[in-house]
């Protein structure tokens, strides 16, 4: 005969709750292999944005700077009467890029260091800006910054030109 119906429960319920199968304590194994993957998803995550970001600002500014250094044009062929001869004034093309480049710096958007080069070849201007910013979360892991850069060059046109050249 079988024993009544209470004492049955609690010889399962006993059971259950020891266990017996090998397994106690497994949850402390995984808990922390899950939580440093999932933190290091998240540095990903944000930290993947502010490079993204940092890129971002660094093509802004980078192309700005091109602009204005190539609308800074050499008096001298502006009276020219063939308007394919205009030329860059190279030192005031560098003046001016450097101008846009400083007041993007001053303006707190990069907040992080800001490194650029200007070139002046020609009837181009060439800009590379560089802006490398710190890391929130990776930084737990030895990855201490991000940088984000871009180069943007501008030439001298006159007149409406389209891709085909016509």
């Amino acid at each position: 005969m079988s024993a009544p119906w209470p004492l049955r429960a609690a010889v399962v319920l006993r059971c259950r709750v020891t266990g017996g199968n090998g397994q106690r304590g497994s949850v402390a194994v995984v808990m922390p292999i899950l939580a440093v993957g999932m933190l290091s998803m998240g540095g990903l995550v944000i930290d993947g944005g502010t490079a993204l970001a940092a890129r971002g600002r660094a093509a802004d500014l980078a192309q700005q700077a091109a602009r204005a250094g190539a609308d800074v044009l050499s008096p001298g062929s502006l009276r020219r009467a063939d308007p394919d001869s205009l030329v860059i004034d190279p030192g005031a093309a560098s003046a001016a890029a450097q101008q846009i480049l400083s007041a993007g710096a001053v303006g707190g958007q990069s907040a992080g260091e800001l490194t650029s080069e200007v070139d002046v070849a020609g009837d181009s201007v060439t800009v590379r800006v560089s802006i490398t910013r710190p890391t929130a979360m990776l930084s737990a892991v030895g990855v201490g910054s991000v940088t984000g850069t871009f180069t943007a060059t501008a030439t001298v046109l006159h007149g409406a030109v389209t891709q085909d050249g016509g």
